[in-house]
């Protein structure tokens, strides 16, 4: 792998060290031949002519082209933005249900204190990551044997979905409602399918945890602004849904499948930076318009000597030929990212 990878290298600095191989060979002839023979300095001018008006060219269609992308880019980001302002209002009221079921009555006796005062401490990401070896309170919980009937975990991934980052272990009277989540806390709901624990618990094995999770018990006020805050998640997913806990198990699954992970795909989208394939244009358009315009002009204007006038058109050439020889690889490498 490590020979691969170096050879992949030294093929990816081909046409870099090609292009100035051949500007610094072209470079040499062209000085030469200007000291040389003095009536030659004609010809150059006339090339330096030419490569002025191929670097213009060149470059006005470097401009038009990066304009066109920047404004596609800047089009397609505020779709991106549109989507995830609105993918962000649904995470905050299911944040808002999570909290309210986080708060009832519906656990075990004893459960809210023993978690929120013994393992004050402790986050859902830490149990779930146990293995790892990051949290020896994760590893002493897990070896404990709960009274609760395995809720407990319910309860931490309630916890885990009430916080912005993954680092808080505390969940605040008030929770907080960012303008856009943090990628970091996005990523580990995610990761670890926060909120599937609503479709495990109250449908996959509801019949199992139905004496542990007493759904009467939470205020029917509370019952009537979750089935409004699951409304406005989703109209149509959950029409004719009542609280209950067919209702719950339903909310998790389409949290944890269409929600959460479009929530990612569209921050990611929005936090993406300008293409490379930008870069490498506009290098390109600084090159030309800087030895191909600018400086072959300044030469003709100031009467500068005629090594810059050399230098212009070995470096336009180079320009050229690594341009030739490093677009398709360039491409290629786009095209796999």
């Amino acid at each position: 792998m490590g020979n691969k990878s170096f050879f992949k290298d030294i093929y990816g600095l081909l046409p870099l060290f090609v292009s100035g191989l051949f500007s610094i060979a072209l470079f040499y002839f062209l000085w030469n031949k200007t000291t040389s023979d003095p009536n030659f300095i004609t010809v150059l001018e006339g090339i330096l002519n030419i490569i002025i008006t191929i670097s213009g060219l060149v470059a006005v269609a470097i401009m038009f082209y990066l304009a066109t992308i920047v404004i596609n880019l800047r089009n397609t980001r505020n779709s991106i933005v549109s989507d995830l302002d609105k993918y962000t209002q649904k995470m905050h009221n299911f944040r808002s249900i999570i909290d309210l079921l986080y708060r009832s009555k519906m656990w075990l006796p004893g459960l809210k204190p023993y978690l929120d005062e013994e393992y004050a401490n402790l986050n859902f990401f830490e149990v779930k990551e146990f293995y790892r070896g990051y949290s020896k309170l994760a590893i002493e919980f897990l070896q404990e044997n709960h009274p609760y009937q395995d809720t407990e975990n319910l309860y931490l991934e309630f916890k885990a979905l009430l916080i912005t980052s993954p680092k808080e272990k505390v969940v605040t009277e008030n929770i907080r409602y960012p303008r856009h989540y943090d990628n970091a806390i996005v990523e580990k709901w995610l990761e670890h399918k926060c909120g599937s624990g609503l479709w495990y618990y109250f449908g996959y094995k509801y019949a199992t945890y139905k004496s542990a999770l007493d759904l009467d018990a939470v205020y029917e006020r509370h019952q009537d602004k979750i089935m409004t805050l699951a409304q406005s998640i989703d109209s149509e997913a959950f029409e004719d849904s009542s609280f209950n806990e067919v209702f719950l198990s339903k909310l998790g699954e389409y949290m944890n499948k269409e929600v959460i992970p479009k929530l990612h795909q569209f921050q990611t989208f929005a936090a993406q930076k300008l293409p490379k394939m930008v870069n490498y244009i506009y290098a390109l358009f600084i090159c030309f318009v800087g030895a191909g315009v600018l400086l072959p002009i300044m030469y003709i204007l100031l009467e500068l000597e005629s090594i810059i006038a050399v230098f212009s058109i070995s470096f336009i050439l180079g320009v050229i030929i690594f341009l030739t020889t490093s677009f398709y690889n360039f491409l290629t490498r786009e095209i796999e990212v």
